[in-house]
């Protein structure tokens, strides 16, 4: 749970199949962790049983300008840029180690299931937000766990909005009664309100934009 408006429209999906949800969010020294205010106050929104916030060493992301104060956010780029080449925001292996904690999380609480909003239409080139990544993910997963022989132990990853457009996530939240005013998608917020100009910010707008409605998050203030 990254409090943004992916990962929000996950929840109310897991949510929407019976789910009970168990929330996990990281600080790993990024420059926008006002995303992890607006992550507690969905998890409050959707009521879910248990959120935690991990904390990761953060010299382990370094050279990520998500991370590092010294690299600058590219701010109004183009939709045909951000489609691009893999852009400077790009966290090496953060999926990877997410997921990973995830496993573990599952482990204890003998589940099955992992949901992450990774999303492959509307983003910035990240390999590790590719198809083949989450199948590949998830043959690794079924093998990492005690039981893996069984026949009925099966580690199911959740891509749901793998295929979707911005706008087709907008809209599939919108359906579901996501309040996007809750969530926050900026890499480079100022204090804690979206740049508005960064590539997360340009594809939120362009996905409101293609599905006709206004994001009610515009100058929301995250502070606590």
């Amino acid at each position: 749970m990254s409090g943004g408006l992916d990962s929000t429209t996950l929840v109310a999906l897991a949510r929407q199949q019976k789910f009970e949800i168990y929330g996990l969010s990281f600080d790993y020294g990024q420059r926008h962790i006002a995303e992890l205010q607006a992550a507690r106050r969905v998890a409050a929104d959707f009521a879910v049983r248990e959120h935690r916030v991990i904390r990761l060493d953060s010299a382990f992301f370094a050279g990520s300008a998500l991370t590092d104060s010294r690299l600058k956010v590219p701010k109004n780029r183009s939709s045909e840029a951000i489609g691009n080449n893999l852009p400077i925001t790009y966290v090496p292996a953060r999926n990877t180690i997410f997921l990973s904690f995830a496993l573990a999380w599952l482990e204890l609480l003998d589940a099955s299931d992992i949901f992450i909003g990774v999303n492959a239409q509307d983003y910035s080139g990240y390999p590790d937000c590719r198809p083949d990544y989450i199948q590949a993910w998830q043959t690794m997963a079924t093998l990492a766990v005690q039981d893996f022989d069984k026949p009925d132990r099966t580690i199911r990853i959740h891509a749901p909005l793998l295929e979707m457009s911005k706008a087709q996530i907008i809209e599939t939240g919108t359906s579901l009664g996501v309040d996007y005013s809750r969530t926050l998608s900026c890499y480079d917020p100022v204090g804690f309100v979206a740049c508005r100009a960064c590539d997360a910010c340009l594809l939120r707008q362009k996905g409101f934009a293609e599905a006709g409605l206004t994001d009610p998050a515009l100058g929301t203030d995250f502070s606590p």
